[in-house]
């Protein structure tokens, strides 16, 4: 458990700080690990496993990122405060939030309905994806909310190189003419499709593809059926074929 200092700002919500930098700044050393990255929970939720329980996107290291969403709810335990953290670009992710069990005073929980700023990282624990959050800010101007998505838009066009919407499916640049620029998805993907997709295109180096139990896992956080609705739109759509057998796929832009 951290050593942290409690203090109560006049919102009434604890926070718990440790020394972090602005959410823009980035450290980019020889094993490419981000410093703090403004991301969404879509982004968290689909960011791939590495070694040491450690998460990548576009193969660079998360370090610490950021969130901002609204609570859909509070659990409070001796030990930690859970959120269930929400922000419209897929499903909510769990946040948790140590307490310090030496203070006297009780614990307060931001109420459902706040909007806050999440710094923290990324953690899996029996397969649920979780934020363990070093701050919790609550936000009272709605313009940051706006902020951060910028942010989240402005980081990963300069580090991956790519134009990409909050959902992190790549989007179409204008070159002056008609045809999509290589490596980009075209247009009319839902979220989960997308999500679907950049999963499915991380494997389309092999030779196979990747199987549909490993998608699964890759996306544990998707219902069987989306999967399978989106594989399948994927595929009639052409974006998607089928390799070894019907349960391993590749993209078609490989």
């Amino acid at each position: 458990m951290w050593n942290q200092a409690c203090s109560q700002p006049s919102d009434g919500m604890p926070s718990h700080k440790a020394t972090v930098m602005d959410s823009f700044s980035l450290m980019l050393p020889q094993r490419t690990t981000l410093l703090i990255l403004p991301c969404t929970v879509s982004q968290l939720l689909s960011a791939s496993r590495g070694s040491d329980r450690t998460f990548t996107i576009c193969n660079w290291e998360l370090n610490q990122v950021s969130v901002v969403g609204i609570i859909r709810g509070s659990a409070p335990f001796v030990t930690n405060i859970q959120y269930s953290v929400d922000d419209m670009t897929g499903p909510p992710l769990n946040v948790k939030q140590w307490v310090n069990t030496e203070d006297c005073a009780p614990a307060r929980c931001a109420s459902p309905g706040t909007y806050v700023k999440v710094t923290g990282t990324l953690r899996s624990l029996d397969g649920q994806r979780s934020l363990l959050a070093m701050d919790i800010r609550c936000i009272k101007d709605l313009n940051e909310i706006t902020s951060h998505m910028l942010e989240v838009v402005r980081a990963h066009m300069q580090l991956f190189g790519k134009a990409f919407d909050v959902n992190m499916n790549t989007t179409v640049v204008s070159h002056g003419g008609n045809e999509h620029p290589k490596g980009v998805l075209p247009n009319g993907l839902s979220t989960i499709q997308g999500q679907v997709m950049h999963v499915i295109r991380r494997f389309s180096v092999s030779d196979i593809g990747i199987g549909f139990h490993e998608l699964q896992s890759q996306l544990n956080y998707l219902s069987m059926g989306d999967l399978r609705a989106s594989l399948t739109f994927l595929i009639n759509e052409g974006h998607v074929f089928s390799t070894i057998d019907e349960h391993h796929f590749k993209s078609t832009e490989h």
